[in-house]
């Protein structure tokens, strides 16, 4: 039975995809790493190894991974490329230095259908980490990272951080709303379709069909973010429109500037290059993968968004 460990096991995506292997495989085969081992007590009562590390203080990951075959690193929650690489880089050597034998990692979907360049900035990171595992990683370690879909759940990060219960009725970005969309995808599935990869691993090592590989999980349509707008009036009850700014105004505005600031640098002007990756149709790919793994048809945008306001 080979041990899956899950670093680090909180934020959106690690609690869906903690949620989901807890309901496919024995607690006694899970491990899972947090900043916060506090907050997993209720699991680890029911047999759940849990310890504690945290990206920013390395030294905590040297037995982070001890007993792990199978790690799921979740990558480091910001914007920036060479502070975020350095991190993933420390937690992937940690992990051979304890003797993972395979890693997944959470890579993000800009850049096409797995495209090796983006215009992106947020996908630096992301472009780094997938080419340090493919050319860098000690055999016979292996890998899959995967490009989890622009969550739909999240679209206020693409929206000036629209609050549909808190509506205006003009949304102030770099983009015209027109043009290539992106193929949203709802959080909790695509954490659902990860832990079933996991699995899936674990079960024959051997005839996993996504070994060194770099997979594409996205939505079932492609919405422009025009469209996008169009589905939260609709489900507000409100006319909203779209206002098109230019990227220095927009890396200005208040609920922004203060969003993007790390490590006292402030990114949010970089951050506008995600729209540029819209109009290049970088996030505009429907890959059939994240329903094939589901074995249902992925959960529309419309869905979600009136699904949100519900609950």
């Amino acid at each position: 039975m080979l041990k899956i460990g899950v670093f680090p096991a909180s934020g959106g995506l690690g609690t869906s995809i903690i949620n989901h292997l807890l309901n496919l495989v024995p607690a006694s085969q899970l491990v899972f790493i947090a900043r916060r081992p506090e907050k997993l007590t209720e699991v680890s009562r029911i047999g759940v190894t849990v310890r504690k590390a945290d990206y920013d203080h390395s030294e905590t990951l040297d037995n982070a991974f001890t007993g792990v075959d199978v790690l799921m690193l979740i990558s480091y929650a910001s914007v920036e490329i060479e502070y975020r690489f350095e991190a993933h880089k420390l937690a992937i050597k940690a992990a051979h230095r304890s003797g993972v034998s395979h890693i997944f990692y959470s890579s993000l979907a800009f850049g096409g259908n797995c495209k090796r360049t983006s215009v992106c900035h947020v996908m630096g990171a992301h472009l780094a980490t997938e080419e340090y595992l493919a050319t860098e990683l000690p055999r016979p370690m292996t890998y899959t990272a995967i490009r989890e879909g622009l969550y739909s759940d999240l679209f206020s990060v693409y929206l000036a951080m629209f609050d549909p219960r808190n509506p205006v009725e003009e949304i102030t970005i770099p983009h015209s709303g027109s043009g290539p969309g992106i193929a949203w995808a709802k959080q909790d599935e695509l954490g659902e379709a990860t832990a079933k990869l996991i699995v899936s691993y674990t079960e024959d090592p051997e005839t996993f069909r996504f070994l060194n590989q770099v997979l594409l999980l996205s939505g079932p349509e492609v919405l422009s973010l025009e469209e996008s707008v169009q589905i939260l009036g609709r489900a507000v009850g409100r006319h909203i429109k779209i206002r098109e700014i230019s990227a220095d105004e927009y890396a200005s505005l208040p609920q922004v500037r203060d969003a993007f600031t790390y490590h006292g640098v402030n990114l949010a002007k970089e951050y506008t290059t995600c729209w540029e990756a819209f109009r290049r149709g970088e996030t505009s790919v429907v890959s059939p993968l994240l329903g094939q793994i589901l074995g249902r048809e992925p959960e529309r945008f419309e869905t979600t968004v009136r699904g949100m306001l519900d609950g």
